[in-house]
């Protein structure tokens, strides 16, 4: 079993020549789909209100055979509301309640049987329920595989230095980090991506990737770096791309025999040609993923097709 843990919301969008549209979103969420889609248990650990937003939210998960172990409180279900303008411009308004209260003290069976928790974006950012998850992760460490994906929201989180702060803490914990190239300007403008990347290698974790968009993903561990090209694709739209790059990179690492902590060395020992066939894969599930439009991850039987 893999846990994910984070945020899941609703994304409305509202223009004056449609209705409004409403679809379930959330970066920890998108990636706990994308794994169960390539064929991995996975569990979500997230928040949602006991209204009709949360019961699409169940219903999201029910249909992608994701357990959410946790029940609806009676916050609202949190919200993003994105108002195009009618030359498509889209201006955010975020309505978001993080609070999992107690987190950490049922770690012993939210993560019974799990290798590997992953986390990130407005959940390690967002007080009050930032400092739960980080808890969490902190007593996980020595039983699981760690990864994490800041996958900042300026627009959310506006200060860059407490962003840097919160995100550093995560990435001493981390196994395996995942960063945009924009996650990673944002954070750190004095320097490049890859510098930044190779600095948040040497804070511990053994992989440290960075996606660059049509450029394609490049990554870093002790034996040295690599990059890989973006697949050939049609462009719809960009949205959970991120997140599917993400699920198939952790699903190639599963795949590949190294989750669960008693892996850890053998994670820090990973070959160039190694985390060289992980980002292949990634970015071939990436690449479905802009071909068609919404968070829609692929499939085992997708990727197979289209390697």
């Amino acid at each position: 079993m893999l846990t994910v843990i984070g945020e899941t919301l609703i994304d409305e969008v509202v223009s004056d020549t449609a209705s409004m549209r409403a679809h379930v979103g959330g970066s920890p969420m998108n990636v706990a789909v994308g794994l169960a889609r390539l064929g991995h248990p996975a569990q979500f650990v997230g928040r949602y209100g006991d209204d009709d937003y949360g019961r699409m939210i169940q219903q999201h998960l029910r249909d992608n055979a994701v357990p959410f172990p946790v029940r609806p409180d009676t916050a609202p279900t949190s919200v993003a509301t994105a108002r195009l303008d009618p030359a498509g411009g889209a201006s955010y308004d975020f309505q978001l309640v993080w609070d999992l209260p107690g987190l950490a003290r049922q770690k012993d069976t939210l993560l019974d049987g799990s290798t590997l928790l992953h986390t990130g974006s407005i959940a390690t950012m967002l007080a009050p329920g930032a400092d739960d998850v980080l808890a969490l992760v902190t007593s996980a460490h020595p039983l699981v595989t760690v990864t994490y994906d800041p996958n900042c929201r300026p627009t959310i989180i506006r200060d860059a230095v407490f962003a840097r702060q919160q995100a550093e803490k995560f990435v001493a914990l981390a196994d395996v980090v995942k960063a945009s190239d924009e996650d990673l300007q944002w954070l750190y403008p004095d320097r490049t991506p890859e510098e930044s990347a190779r600095a948040w290698l040497d804070a511990g974790p053994a992989v440290v990737v960075v996606t660059r968009g049509s450029k394609g993903p490049w990554g870093v561990c002790r034996a040295g770096e690599v990059s890989v090209p973006a697949p050939p694709t049609s462009v719809v739209d960009t949205v959970g791309a991120g997140d599917s790059f993400m699920a198939a990179l952790l699903g190639s690492l599963v795949d590949s025999g190294l989750d669960g902590a008693h892996h850890r060395d053998a994670l820090l020992r990973i070959t160039r040609e190694q985390l060289t066939g992980m980002l292949q894969y990634a970015a071939r599930a990436a690449a479905i993923t802009v071909s068609r439009p919404g968070a829609n991850p692929p499939t085992r039987d997708e990727m197979v097709h289209a390697a």
